[in-house]
């Protein structure tokens, strides 16, 4: 388990791992096409020579936020991170919280992409649970090991969307959920807050930095 506060942002770094990859060869039905078509989205921005420049570099990141917001429901994993926390929330809380983990997601999102090394991804044939569907997947890696990741999305509009990734069997929103509630009941929400918010910060100024790094 990520300790609190240091380790709020690392194990978003699971969504990444199984999206910035090249996808095998495997049709196993809409919502695979989708999560694939987004894919192949980002790795086609990853790879742009044009995009690959230092100074074009807020420019790729935004496109790759531009496909991670028409892939994921950061509104449904914000509120099932928070879980029994969420009812307790106003909308202008509510919409906060979603903002700063949407920005936290997105951010290690984009930093994955970016290191992304070639690795193959194979889809196994989606499981349909009521309105729910899973996609299933094996993360191959270069030296050959296989990585189970499943994606689990839901039907918005004519989209389906993820709302959460589990990697070797360890949810991506269970793990939050766990770190979320722990700082709120060892401390408070806005304590939480805070240490979202600092994180945010932090992040900007990195990215400032490396920006100005001839």
């Amino acid at each position: 388990m990520s300790r609190t506060g240091t380790g709020l942002a690392i194990r978003a770094g699971a969504v990444a791992a199984g999206l910035a990859l090249a996808a095998a060869a495997a049709w196993a039905g809409p919502a695979t096409e989708q999560l694939r078509a987004s894919v192949q989205r980002v790795l086609e921005i990853v790879q742009e020579p044009e995009l690959k420049k230092p100074q074009n570099t807020e420019k790729r990141r935004v496109a790759i936020r531009q496909v991670a917001r028409q892939l994921f429901d950061f509104d449904e994993m914000a509120r099932r991170a928070l879980a029994r926390h969420w009812a307790q929330r106003n909308p202008e809380e509510r919409k906060r919280f979603t903002e700063l983990f949407a920005d936290l997601l997105e951010n290690s999102y984009v930093s994955k992409i970016e290191s992304y090394g070639g690795e193959k991804i194979a889809y196994l044939p989606e499981q349909a649970e009521g309105d729910t569907v899973t996609v299933r997947s094996k993360l191959v890696t270069q030296r050959g090991t296989e990585v189970p990741i499943d994606y689990r999305m839901q039907k918005e509009g004519e989209r389906f969307k993820v709302f959460d990734v589990t990697i070797e069997g360890v949810s991506l929103v269970a793990n939050y959920r766990t770190q979320f509630n722990k700082i709120i009941t060892q401390s408070s929400y806005g304590e939480l807050v805070k240490k979202m918010e600092l994180k945010q910060l932090e992040v900007a100024e990195e990215q400032r930095t490396r920006t100005k790094t001839p």
